[in-house]
């Protein structure tokens, strides 16, 4: 089957590598490449550095628009299919009436439509997390599903559940492919959708009013943009301290090998490792001990 894929981050990489096995892949098209890192070097989309480290000859996309003349480029491949996943721009009706285009989104829809399916699952605490298999129309994540997978939530953070969504969403795509003839789209009930925002790095930006919240948001904003204090303190690694209370927020309580214990305003949490901007993370006692934190003391 003649496939042209649609896909920009790791997640999408990992569902490319699938198709390239099992499918003729006649196309990648992904965003542009953008500076990262200290140095800002010019860095590829990872499903670009996929095709570039298998020398393969697929032609490579990387519009700035989805005009008519691309529109027609994509014509001239005479696709079966179009597989979208983390493309990062909306496809237009024109691109959508070249060939069927499926789309592999990170939730179990209609919950969680738009840019940050996998944050957004993490900050409200689902039981369940899942991939789509949908049947793209106009509009936002709106068309009808084809299939879904789902795994249970046993804490993982984002970065976690990246790679594992990652590897359900290439397998659930190869199984949709072969059994294309026997699928029947089964329509969204959009009135329990809900829509969730691109991810900024000021989200990261936390206080310690309430522990609980505080521990979803170290899990769905690990990798990036992490949690870290108006000082720029990154709380690297954290976890929930099961007692309950309420204190000054950031107050130290217990200084120990294992950590830092902080109070929110309701509950508390033991931090374990820490990151003062442009340094290496290190351990929170190693940290206090330099700092010469004592129990009392604001951590901010």
């Amino acid at each position: 089957m003649r496939i042209i894929f649609m896909g920009t981050p790791d997640y999408a990489a990992v569902i490319l590598e699938s198709l390239l096995q099992k499918h003729e892949v006649c196309a990648l098209v992904c965003q542009g490449d953008k500076r990262a890192g200290r140095d800002m070097q010019l860095k590829a989309p990872a499903t670009k550095e996929l095709l570039q480290l298998k020398d393969s000859k697929i032609p490579i996309f990387q519009p700035e628009s989805l005009d008519e003349n691309f529109v027609m480029q994509l014509k001239a491949l005479k696709p079966d299919r179009i597989i979208v996943a983390a493309f990062g721009k909306i496809l237009p009706k024109a691109i959508l009436e070249i060939a069927p285009c499926v789309n592999l989104h990170a939730s179990i829809l209609p919950k969680f439509r738009g840019a940050s399916p996998i944050q957004q699952s993490i900050l409200e605490a689902e039981s369940y997390f899942g991939v789509s298999v949908m049947l793209m129309q106009e509009g936002l994540d709106c068309g009808d599903i084809l299939g879904f997978k789902v795994i249970k939530n046993v804490g993982q953070n984002a970065s976690v559940l990246f790679e594992e969504l990652a590897k359900i969403a290439a397998q659930l795509t190869l199984e949709y492919l072969e059994r294309l003839k026997f699928v029947k789209p089964l329509e969204q009930n959009h009135a329990d959708s809900s829509y969730c925002k691109k991810i900024k790095k000021e989200f990261g930006l936390v206080e310690f009013d309430n522990a609980k919240t505080l521990q979803k948001k170290a899990l769905a904003y690990s990798g990036w943009p992490e949690i870290y204090l108006t000082s720029g303190l990154k709380l690297k690694i954290l976890r929930l301290d099961l007692e309950e209370g309420s204190y000054k927020k950031g107050e130290i309580l217990e200084i120990a090998k294992c950590g830092i214990k902080v109070g929110c305003q309701k509950g508390s949490v033991w931090i374990e490792t820490l990151q003062v901007p442009s340094k290496k993370a290190m351990g929170a006692y190693e940290y206090a001990q330099g700092k010469r934190l004592k129990v009392g003391d604001i951590l901010e």
